[in-house]
């Protein structure tokens, strides 16, 4: 353990704002706007806002994955507290998992859109934005809840860390029965690992 001297290095834009796979900082981000507006009769101006939805992707244009540890706000992207040091400090690690939920939270268990379905009725948001995850397969229960078996990719600190996350995303019962941290996909061409650069 290295013990440093002075104040702790200080957290700029540069240690989240990268890719929390391959590390490049070529990133783009997406914006998709739907507004509802009144109209002011004299100018024909916009006045008031009577309804917006603003949804925003923030990807990799190097390996064209999401970035799910960063967000879009006021016009700026910015690190999203709960999880960016956990993803860009972090390593994958795979878990093989069973999540059982109610039958009623799968919107579809067939077709094409099962996969998606059925990882997010077994871990929400989590299981379609940030987790990459592979559904082996699911089975009905008598009692009308649905087996969902997956092998699921996410990034942490430590296995403890991994476990935690994975038990606070799920929705319904969970069950890990393997859980191992992965190498790191190397770093795009002139990056470097350093988390606290000023």
């Amino acid at each position: 353990m290295k013990v440093m001297d002075g104040p702790a290095p200080q957290i700029t834009a540069k240690s989240w704002l990268r890719c929390y796979r391959c590390w490049s900082q070529n990133l783009e981000v997406q914006v998709h706007y739907e507004g509802v507006h009144k109209i002011d009769p004299e100018s024909g101006e916009r006045t008031e806002v009577v309804d917006e939805l603003q949804e925003a992707v923030i990807q990799c244009m190097d390996c064209m994955h999401d970035q799910p540890h960063l967000g879009f706000r006021d016009g700026r992207v910015e690190p999203i507290e709960d999880r960016w040091e956990r993803m860009v400090a972090g390593t994958p690690w795979v878990a093989s998992c069973t999540v059982r939920v109610d039958g009623e939270e799968v919107e579809t268990c067939s077709g094409p859109e099962a996969g998606d379905a059925l990882s997010f009725a077994a871990f929400g948001d989590h299981g379609v934005r940030e987790f990459f995850t592979h559904v082996r397969f699911h089975k009905h229960e008598p009692d009308e809840s649905i087996t969902v078996h997956l092998l699921v990719e996410l990034y942490a600190r430590s296995l403890e860390e991994a476990t935690e996350v994975l038990e606070g995303a799920a929705r319904g019962e969970l069950t890990i029965t393997s859980l191992a941290e992965e190498s790191r996909p190397p770093a795009a061409a002139g990056e470097t690992h350093e988390h606290g650069e000023s």
